[in-house]
């Protein structure tokens, strides 16, 4: 790779953004102007390893060859209709995707919040229609230490006091219950439950994975309380932990579920909710909607994706080299390591404060090569390519310890 040329240095453009821009992010001071598999290069041609895979939406890595083929190919038909008319590119993929899913129906969207939204949408609709729920008088019941996205209603039942602050006031119709904790579940679901809208691990948290047996327990206690149990998947699935959706784990089959990140291969946004066709059946012409939501180029991008995922070579990839990563970071535990968990290419790290910050140790790792990103404190993620090499994997832990090492 050559970066392009440029009479803007790293430091120009990161000082050019700051009066422009909107301090939403605090991201790495590195400027990213090319990028090919798991590496990515700055505007002065240093090159970095990428263990975020931009939180998952570049599972495939960047510029996977054939995702690019695809937006290539589409890019010279047809790129956008809106949904005021049919595409011929629609019906493949909503058919290919509800096959790898064991969903019937899906409902195109964009970004991954745009899925949660209409998630909760159509679980209100059903609840009112099918379940019998008297108007204006459903909840859904959501887990601590969540992420779903930072829109309005979204931040409404978030507990992360950032997201929050400032933003009320705030939807109501949630209950906030404590996350693997199966009682404290039940006690909270009741007549008025729509919904039990769950990650099946929680990434922004820190990648926590629930207790054995907790995602099939939750599947049980809504298929007897009457509501649905719908899996955000938007970062855990689509290859992230070794199986298609981590729901799989378990061997349970949500009433709905959201996607987004991967669905879009790191081209173009692309999310959607799937769902039995009792469930997503509810919604009527003019009821819900997006412009973009299944858009032309969106769709070919989201079939060759689907198309990676058929042949069952990145699941099996994240969970092979998953191991290395376990293992990897087993080997780090009282070496600046103070815990960490991991399922399939997903890992949240927990580093000793004693050697830093998580954004200390970011800030670090960038400086040997390494990008990833911090939460919460000391904590870690990553969460590379899954098209990344068992060398590079070894490497970029050998680089971690290093780091570490340093810093005790």
């Amino acid at each position: 790779m050559t970066a392009p040329a440029t009479t803007r240095t790293s430091a120009d453009l990161i000082r050019a953004e700051e009066p422009v821009l909107a301090h939403n992010y605090h991201p790495l001071p590195v400027v990213v102007a090319r990028a090919e598999g798991t590496w990515v290069e700055d505007v002065e041609g240093r090159r970095y390893l990428d263990m975020l895979a931009g939180y998952s939406a570049l599972n495939f890595g960047h510029r996977h060859p054939l995702l690019v083929e695809a937006a290539h190919r589409q890019l010279d038909r047809l790129t956008l209709t809106s949904r005021a008319f049919h595409n011929d590119r629609l019906a493949e993929f909503a058919e290919r995707l509800a096959e790898l899913t064991g969903q019937e129906m899906v409902l195109p969207m964009n970004t991954g919040a745009e899925a949660v939204e209409s998630g909760i949408k159509v679980a209100r609709k059903w609840a009112y229609e099918v379940k019998g729920v008297p108007a204006d008088r459903a909840t859904i019941v959501v887990a601590a230490e969540n992420f779903h996205g930072r829109t309005t209603t979204i931040v409404s039942f978030s507990t992360d006091e950032t997201a929050r602050k400032g933003f009320g006031p705030f939807t109501p119709g949630f209950r906030i219950v404590p996350y693997n904790d199966l009682a404290a579940l039940e006690a909270a679901v009741d007549e008025t439950t729509a919904a039990v809208l769950l990650e099946p691990i929680q990434g922004e948290a820190g990648v926590i994975v629930p207790d054995d047996g907790y995602l099939a327990g939750v599947r049980e206690l809504t298929r007897r309380a009457g509501c649905l149990f719908i899996a955000d998947e938007i970062q855990s699935g689509l290859g992230r932990t070794g199986r298609t959706l981590a729901v799989e784990h378990e061997s349970v089959v949500p009433d709905m579920l959201l996607l987004g990140k991967a669905l879009g291969g790191g081209i173009v946004p692309v999310s959607a909710v799937l769902a039995r066709r009792d469930v997503l059946g509810v919604l009527g012409p003019g009821e819900h909607g997006s412009t973009f939501g299944g858009n032309p180029l969106a769709a070919a991008v989201g079939t060759a994706v689907v198309e990676l995922l058929e042949t069952g070579e990145y699941q099996h990839r994240a969970a092979e080299l998953g191991v290395v990563l376990r293992d990897g970071l087993e080997a780090l535990v009282g070496k600046g390591v103070t815990g960490f968990r991991a399922r399939g290419l997903w890992a949240g790290v927990d580093i000793d404060p004693a050697i830093g910050t998580g954004r200390e140790i970011g800030e670090r790792l960038l400086g040997e090569g390494i990008l990833v990103k911090d939460t919460h404190g000391s904590t870690i993620r990553l969460a590379p390519p899954l098209t990344i090499t068992g060398e590079e994997l070894e490497s970029a832990l050998g680089t971690l310890e290093k780091v570490l090492t340093q810093g005790a």
